[in-house]
Order: C-alpha cells, then sequence, then structure tokens
C-alpha cells in the first residue's frame, strides 16, 4: 500500500524515463467527477476535429456525432462555470511558484498569461454562447433520430443528406461555425487538462501479484490518476476506487475473443498523481 502525502504539487516537470524504452501506453483515471466530465468533453472535441478534417460526408457524419454529444454532455451541467472555477485554482497554484527557487520565471509567466487569456475568451463568450446550436432545428432533428439505431439512413433526415452531399468546403465551413461557438470552453479545458498532467508527481511503482493500492491524502485531494506501462507487456490496468482510495488491478491482454486474466507477476509501472 502506498499513502500519497505530499502536501503541494511539485513545479511542471518532465516526468521520468519510461521503465523500458520503446513504445508505452497512458492509461488515465479521473477522481471526481469535473475531471471526469472534462476528459469525455475534450476527448469529444479532439474527436469531432479529427472527422471534419476527413473532408468526406462520412466524416462529418462522425463529427456531427461528436458535436450532438458535446451538446449533451454541455446541457447536463455547468461546464463554464467549472472551468473558470479551475482556471482560478490553477492561476492560485501558479502565483505560489513566483517566490520559489528554480522555477522558470519566463515559463511560468507564459502559464499565466495563457490561463488569463482562456479566461477572458471564456468569460466574453457569455452564459449563453451554444444557445444557437441548442436552437438549431436541423441538429435538432438530427439529435433526435440518433437515438435511433440507423435512424439517421439517408431516407430518415432528406435535409441531413442533401447537406452532405454539398462541396466539402461547405460542410467544412458549417461545422467550423459551429465549433466557433464551442471552442472558448473547449480549449480552456483542454488547457486545463494540459497542466493537471503537468504538475503530476511521477514515481515508480510494483504491484505484487499484479496488485496495488494507493491511499491518497485527504486534506490535498487527487484529480487524477495515470498509470504508464510498456507496450510491449501486454497488460492494461483495471482501476477502482475514489479520491481518497483506489485499487488497481493488472490485466494480460490476450484477444478480443478472450477474456483478460489478472497477472500473477509483479508488474512494474510508472504512476503519476495529479492534482
Amino acid at each position: 500500500m502506498t499513502t500519497d502525502t505530499a502536501d503541494t504539487a511539485a513545479p511542471p516537470q518532465a516526468p521520468p524515463a519510461p521503465i523500458e524504452s520503446g513504445r508505452t501506453v497512458v492509461f488515465e483515471q479521473p477522481l471526481n467527477e469535473r475531471m471526469r466530465t472534462f476528459l469525455r468533453l475534450d476527448f469529444l472535441y479532439n474527436q469531432a476535429l479529427y472527422h471534419n478534417e476527413s473532408g468526406s460526408p462520412w466524416g462529418s457524419r462522425a463529427a456531427v456525432e461528436s458535436l450532438i454529444d458535446i451538446l449533451a454532455i454541455i446541457t447536463r451541467s455547468d461546464l463554464r462555470s467549472d472551468a473558470l472555477k479551475e482556471i482560478e485554482r490553477q492561476l492560485v497554484l501558479l502565483g505560489e511558484y513566483q517566490a520559489k527557487p528554480g522555477v522558470d520565471p519566463k515559463r511560468l509567466e507564459n502559464f499565466v498569461n495563457n490561463l488569463s487569456r482562456l479566461r477572458a475568451d471564456l468569460m466574453n463568450a457569455g452564459i449563453a454562447c451554444q444557445q444557437p446550436l441548442r436552437d438549431s432545428e436541423f441538429l435538432n432533428a438530427i439529435k433526435h433520430r440518433s437515438s435511433i439505431p440507423g435512424g439517421t439512413c439517408e431516407f430518415d433526415l432528406p435535409d441531413y443528406l442533401y447537406w452532405l452531399s454539398e462541396p466539402e468546403e461547405s460542410r467544412m465551413r458549417a461545422f467550423g461555425q459551429w465549433m466557433g461557438l464551442l471552442r472558448p470552453l473547449c480549449d480552456a479545458v483542454a488547457e486545463l487538462l494540459w497542466l493537471t498532467r503537468q504538475f503530476g508527481r511521477t514515481r515508480k511503482e510494483c504491484a505484487p501479484s499484479g496488485s496495488f493500492t494507493i491511499t491518497f491524502d485527504r486534506d490535498n485531494p487527487l484529480q487524477l490518476l495515470r498509470i504508464t506501462l510498456p507496450a510491449e507487456a501486454g497488460l492494461f490496468p483495471e482501476i477502482s476506487g475514489s479520491h481518497h482510495r483506489c485499487s488497481v488491478r493488472f490485466l494480460h491482454w490476450k484477444s478480443v475473443s478472450e477474456r483478460a486474466a489478472q497477472a500473477g507477476e509483479d508488474v512494474p509501472f510508472l504512476l503519476t498523481t495529479c492534482r
């Protein structure tokens, strides 16, 4: 069992070298609802941008599906308020490093300036910046039909088919306008996730017989766990718990048709705890 007892986050630093040279896989586990929502939003945002770049009608379909999922997440929670609160928290943390030795003042200034710009962009966007997307009859029709398997087929939404048949430039331009309304929030969340990872404390650990438990300091709650494994190890973690205590089981990957089995050997890995 390991207890995380550090009372403050360390300055942003490069993570230690992987356990072995070569490709690694990083598994992340959010430890509170805010971080869970941030990670989902960032995942969908990157997915939407990726599919839109393909320029094909199928790419546009996939991008619109990601956009609708983003709107569903935003509708269920006050993400703008959560992002602003987290920006303020990160600015306070960065301010604490100004008087500490060994801190690069130029790099610290860049962090502060970037967060301040994102905060201003998010505040200027206003509370109702996504309202045009929520009020769009076109997007609402797609959203309604998306709950049905195959519900956005050509005969279900002829106007959607017509839009998909328009030139690539026209579709990408329209999608860019929709994403522009979401960009202040999505960019702020992306930066907050990057800073959270940069401020993480990384150490080498070993899971005896494939099992590991970590108990956290209740006075300094964590937001995110990151576990790094060599890709060639053929292992992945199952993580359960909360921001007070987590249990990790390492499983051997077999195939998509075979069930994974828990490792019986000791498993070395890198553990990063992020506040």
